[in-house]
């Protein structure tokens, strides 16, 4: 199976069709198709990619050799995180990746044949109207009409779920903060209030709601979990976290 050097969508529909082949297919490998997906995803084996093609159809193989690649490369080595975290999890993060190379693929061909501002916007509408492969995966469709809902509208889901649920500056920090949300619920309001403008470490990003955060135990910077790669079951099983770089320097005070 050739990943899209064959045939190039020169229109906006044809693009739209592209995608929605792709994405059928590595929602196929995500849910009917799962088993054989973790087999094929084996952490001893070398970096391995997640295809999706315009076929419907999908592929577990090592990344083009070419440099740059014709495409938009999917994520990198998502078998070595097989292993290390519960399989719903990690088919999350392999589904939030697949979206992303999705979106890159389609404003690819968009870019390189000349799409206009109409367009590009047209484009994305017509994705936009499709759930994502993450909402799919995650059954969070129907539960989550609103992606990016304002920080102060998620106190109450922060109360209900937890330190376990969708996510949350509390589920970060557990030492901190989990551990003591039953005791003082208070403890919530005022981390989503200290927390509300704080930045991502790693990407510089905002905090927003149903996000996975977690709190370095030595610089007290807060990170997306996605973007150090720590999950909530991950984190669970973590005394004392160390962002990547406080691990490298290990001599930090």
């Amino acid at each position: 199976m050739d990943g899209g050097g064959q045939y190039n969508p020169r229109t906006v529909e044809e693009v739209f069709r592209d995608f929605k082949g792709r994405r059928a297919g590595m929602i196929k490998a995500l849910t009917t198709d799962v088993e054989e997906f973790f087999q094929q995803c084996d952490p001893e084996k070398e970096n391995l990619c997640l295809y999706g093609f315009p076929n419907e159809q999908w592929e577990v193989n090592l990344p083009a050799e070419e440099v740059p690649p014709e495409l938009p490369e999917p994520a990198l080595g998502i078998n070595f995180a097989r292993d290390g975290m519960q399989e719903k999890d990690w088919l999350s993060l392999v589904a939030v990746h697949s979206d992303a190379w999705l979106l890159a693929v389609a404003f690819y061909f968009g870019a390189r044949f000349g799409f206009d501002k109409a367009d590009r916007k047209r484009l994305f509408s017509m994705i936009n109207d499709l759930p994502t492969i993450f909402e799919v995966v995650t059954g969070s469709t129907k539960k989550q009409p609103k992606e990016k809902s304002s920080v102060s509208n998620h106190s109450s889901n922060k109360s209900k779920s937890g330190s376990k649920g969708r996510g949350g500056l509390e589920s970060g920090k557990y030492s901190k903060v989990i551990l003591a949300k039953d005791e003082d619920e208070v403890v919530d309001e005022e981390d989503e209030e200290e927390h509300g403008e704080t930045l991502c470490g790693a990407c510089g990003e905002n905090y927003a709601a149903d996000e996975f955060w977690i709190c370095c135990d030595i610089c007290e910077k807060w990170f997306h979990g996605k973007c150090v790669k720590i999950t909530p079951a991950r984190a669970e099983h973590i005394k004392q976290y160390k962002c990547p770089s406080c691990s490298n320097k290990r001599a930090r005070p």
